[in-house]
């Protein structure tokens, strides 16, 4: 059976009336607004008829959007125009996060940031990253790329990281500088930019100017916004700060619509080959005293669930909640659960996922059991994949899913804790449950 997969560019593009392609992704006419202003619906258009054979009826559209007439304009993917810079003028530099070393939504709005400044002046889009082997940078909007992974450790070194940076300031000199907002990654390295080219601008000047102004380097933080040739930053209750558009800007999630109608180049540029041999870090720096001992072993429990990079999460599907349990340990995966779980006393209301929930945006969420409510799906919106685990293949979990595998999820646990070496024993010979969790709750 073919399921269909939501695009996010068609849905954006279906929603925006002004596109030039609204047309072409616009949804069936199952509801319209008639002259006197009242909503008409056709009520034959929202029934559809499922693989047991029975029509259901959904008032929200969805069924409508399914339909093989329907899913014949969607389905498909926009064609990206290809846009290839030979010769550019300058660049707007972008320094991804990259967690788990790939684009995340925030790195591609980074992108989207850098393109509005970009377009229509010959800039090159250049991302510089400190981690080989990540790959989306054409489709995220990056017309350069500059591997630092050979320079730069993976380990916490923000020194060194500084000191390539200042490299790539002194090889391309851009025109920007684009960091995430977050802490203690872009955040952080980016003021130390900021900061250091204050001081160069400072040192530059002084034999001019007596003030010493380095208002170009000063950085805008939680920028949210780019209008007008101004960015707008954000200051918590008081009136969003706007201010002209600074060389180092560290920007919020969202703060720009992702690259979706174009592809670039992404072509690997070596530094040292347009500006000569780069600078020694280890030689012009001085040690910064900072060890670095890994990172630290955490409770996957422990973690907010709103922040959990990892997530397994339960529905009324599962029947073995010990093996459960047992599989979270085991994946070392942060414990969701649907509400439906969560009202059976399941799970605490804590772990609850969802709009009556928690919103969560994990790079991993695994589904099992759960069949998908409206609520629940839109508490995962930003989680940037998604496994469902569910016996039924015409739910809406399946739908969603970007990997879907129709079994029985106790089953499926099972077979993945075994497969990792860590089956777990379920009964003694007394019929008393083994487990490390059963003996703690029976404690």
């Amino acid at each position: 059976m073919s399921v269909r997969r939501l695009d996010p560019h068609a849905e954006r593009i279906r929603r925006n009336r002004l596109h030039p392609r609204h047309l072409e992704f616009a949804r069936p006419a199952w509801r319209w607004v008639s002259r006197e202003g009242v909503v008409r619906i056709d009520p034959h258009a929202l029934g559809a008829i499922g693989p047991n054979g029975l029509k259901r009826i959904d008032r929200s559209g969805a069924a409508v959007e399914a339909s093989p007439a329907a899913a014949a304009s969607t389905s498909a993917e926009p064609a990206r125009r290809q846009v290839v810079i030979d010769q550019p003028v300058g660049h707007v530099v972008v320094v991804p996060e990259l967690p788990e070393g790939r684009l995340n939504d925030h790195d591609r709005d980074l992108f989207g940031l850098a393109r509005q400044l970009a377009d229509g002046r010959d800039l090159a889009v250049t991302a510089v990253v400190f981690r080989g082997g990540a790959a989306g940078f054409e489709d995220a909007g990056a017309d350069r790329v500059v591997d630092l992974s050979a320079k730069v450790g993976d380990g916490y070194d923000p020194v060194s990281r500084l000191a390539a940076l200042v490299d790539v300031e002194a090889v391309l000199s851009p025109q920007h500088w684009i960091f995430a907002d977050s802490l203690p990654d872009g955040g952080d390295l980016g003021r130390r930019l900021a900061a250091r080219l204050s001081l160069q601008n400072a040192s530059q000047s002084a034999s001019q100017d007596a003030s010493g102004s380095v208002g170009d380097a000063r950085p805008a933080t939680r920028v949210w916004q780019l209008s007008d040739g101004q960015t707008l930053s954000r200051a918590g209750d008081r009136q969003d700060i706007l201010r002209d558009v600074p060389r180092v800007m560290l920007a919020l999630p969202e703060c720009a619509e992702p690259v979706s109608e174009t592809c670039h180049e992404a072509r690997v540029i070596e530094l040292a080959t347009r500006g000569g041999e780069l600078s020694s870090a280890a030689n012009e720096v001085p040690a910064s005293g900072v060890i670095d001992r890994g990172r630290v072993a955490v409770d996957p429990q422990e973690i907010p669930l709103a922040q959990a990079p990892f997530i397994l999460s339960a529905g009324r599907g599962i029947s073995d909640w010990e093996g459960y349990h047992h599989a979270a340990r085991v994946l070392g995966a942060s414990e969701g659960a649907s509400r439906v779980a969560v009202d059976d006393g399941n799970m605490p209301r804590a772990r609850q996922v969802g709009a009556t929930g928690t919103f969560v945006s994990a790079s991993c969420y695994i589904a099992v059991g759960i069949s998908g409510a409206v609520q629940h799906l839109q508490g995962i919106a930003r989680c940037q994949r998604v496994i469902a685990i569910n016996n039924d293949p015409s739910c809406d979990m399946v739908k969603r899913a970007d990997l879907a595998l129709i079994a029985d999820g106790d089953a499926v646990l099972a077979a993945v804790c075994e497969r990792l070496g860590q089956p777990r024993d379920q009964t003694g010979s007394d019929g008393s449950w083994k487990d490390e969790e059963s003996q703690h709750a029976a404690a």
